[in-house]
């Protein structure tokens, strides 16, 4: 097959040139039942053209149902892709995360076995072999990686994400590489650290957000590369929802709240590396510190979104390390157009790294991430609507703030319903499901105001949860329910964390009966 001259400038070791391939020949590589995994987070850096190639292969030979695979990625992957996947019933198996509607639908209905981890957890049970223990080999049968260049010596340089690529590499038999001549190479931006197993693990050698202990590239064996096709496709990243006044007013509270941290001497001036989920109010909150006193502020978190762009030019924030860059194609131009700049004050790191408990309690990291519902003693549930209904997975939130120096979730404290515009209370009085315990969690901002729930008991939670994170609407349902739960336990002396099991989740069976959870009565 012809190389182009773009393709040779990138595969810089030469003996790689006799791998390049079709999207198309690489396609009666896979068969079903296979275990394969993908690179990419968050939906950038996964490969796009061979996983099309066998969608197309699928459909027109009307395999659906009959050529399925146990799907392994870091996090997300490219929305329009997975979707075609799962709309074709290719998705047996999916694992740790994902995000798009066919593939909840196809988890939802049963037809995708799906579990979810950790992020930093995921990548390292992979090569213990708890995920192919199905499997005759211990091993994935094929990688499908998207690179940037290939170095004289055979490193892989990747492009806008890490995740879990350096163990989907080391775990699988085949590896095909997407090599993406429409970006620019990565090279120098990443920090690779390729797996190494108990008992001969050693420390991360990182101190400081800008510190480096690995590679610039993911080595990988020749014998193992069955292909390389050239890929000229964009990641496809919607446009970031804007902020709106309650997403305003939550990072308002948090920025004040810093700022009286601060001025009590529990935060240095700089305040300590920051972590922030995906959304409208994690761009809210950076946009908040970037017009706040703070600088020289630094970040330790999974994935960088366009307003990161923004705090780089504010010249307040010095570095930042993440797993991906998940940015919009605007974003994407101007992260290029300003490569200089941006490259010198931002790593990419593996999520294994990225998300590793240790570093993020090492440096400090103060963690903000946003929650389905919250109860009134701090229990939240990050992933099934209603106790059942599974979202996208836990992801990386209760890496974070497990480990985090200071825990903080935000939220609305209300969504509206089909009938009403208060119909859901993101605050209730016991959570359907829970991912992060009473334990791990410091802070509860909603737009309504900040709770300051370190060193309280639960009793003094629930009351500072209602009175300053509520709704106004759901207030006094909230606070007649510890009353009434309070008086039920005395008698019983069960009053250290108060419920009333037959009343417990009476707001979520009125949602899901009346299509709202503004009940008219507890009785």
């Amino acid at each position: 097959m012809s190389v182009s001259n773009v393709l040779k400038q990138r595969i810089r070791n030469p003996q790689l040139l006799n791998k390049v391939s079709s999207a198309e020949e690489m396609v009666s590589h896979f068969k079903h039942g296979q275990y394969i995994g993908w690179s990419g987070f968050t939906g950038v850096g996964g490969p796009k053209v061979v996983p099309t190639a066998v969608a197309d292969h699928v459909e027109q030979n009307n395999l659906k149902g009959q050529m399925g695979f146990n799907l392994f990625v870091g996090a997300s992957s490219d929305v329009d892709i997975e979707s075609r996947w799962a709309d074709n019933n290719m998705l047996l198996r999916r694992s740790p995360h994902q995000v798009g509607k066919p593939i909840a639908k196809a988890i939802n209905d049963g037809r995708t076995q799906f579990f979810d981890k950790h992020l930093s957890m995921w990548p390292q049970d992979l090569t213990y072999g708890y995920y192919t223990r199905f499997k005759d080999s211990n091993s994935l049968d094929i990688a499908v990686i998207e690179a940037t260049a290939i170095t004289e010596d055979g490193q892989v340089i990747l492009g806008p994400s890490v995740g879990g690529t350096p163990e989907i590499v080391h775990m699988a038999d085949k590896v095909i590489i997407e090599l993406n001549t429409k970006l620019p190479s990565f090279e120098g931006l990443h920090d690779i650290n390729m797996p190494i197993n108990p008992p001969y693990r050693t420390p991360y050698q990182i101190t400081s957000v800008s510190d480096r202990c690995g590679t610039p590239g993911v080595p990988i064996p020749p014998e193992k590369i069955i292909g390389i096709v050239e890929s000229q496709a964009d990641d496809k990243v919607p446009e970031n929802a804007p902020s709106d006044a309650m997403s305003r007013a939550i990072a308002g509270h948090l920025v004040a709240f810093f700022e009286q941290e601060v001025k009590k001497g529990r935060m240095p001036e700089n305040l300590h590396p920051l972590q922030s989920g995906i959304g409208n109010i994690a761009n809210a909150v950076v946009e908040g510190l970037a017009e706040a006193s703070f600088k020289s502020l630094n970040v330790w978190t999974e994935v960088l979104q366009d307003s990161f762009l923004d705090f780089f030019e504010s010249g307040k924030l010095d570095f930042a390390t993440a797993t991906s860059i998940r940015l919009t194609p605007g974003g994407f131009d101007r992260f290029f157009g300003n490569w200089d700049q941006f490259s010198k004050q931002l790593c990419l790191r593996s999520q294994t790294v990225s998300n590793h408990p240790e570093l993020i309690r090492r440096l400090g990291v103060i963690a903000m991430n946003t929650p389905v519902e919250v109860d009134i003693y701090g229990h939240a549930n990050s992933t099934n609507v209603s106790g059942s209904r599974m979202l996208n997975g836990i992801g990386g939130s209760a890496d974070f703030l497990r480990n985090a120096k200071l825990s903080i979730m935000h939220t609305p404290s209300f969504r509206p319903s089909k009938n009403d515009p208060q119909g859901l209370s993101c605050i209730v009085p016991f959570a359907t499901h829970v991912d992060q315990t009473e334990h791990d969690l410091d802070i509860l901002v909603t737009e309504q105001g900040l709770a300051d729930l370190r060193g309280l008991s639960p009793k003094e939670r629930s009351r500072e949860i209602i009175k300053n994170c509520a709704h106004p609407v759901y207030q006094p349902i909230l606070s007649e329910y510890v009353d009434r739960a309070e008086f039920a336990m005395a008698k019983k002396g069960s009053l250290h964390e108060p419920h009333i099991l037959r009343d417990a989740f009476k707001l979520h069976t009125n949602l899901e009966e009346k299509g709202t959870m503004r009940i008219e009565s507890w009785e």
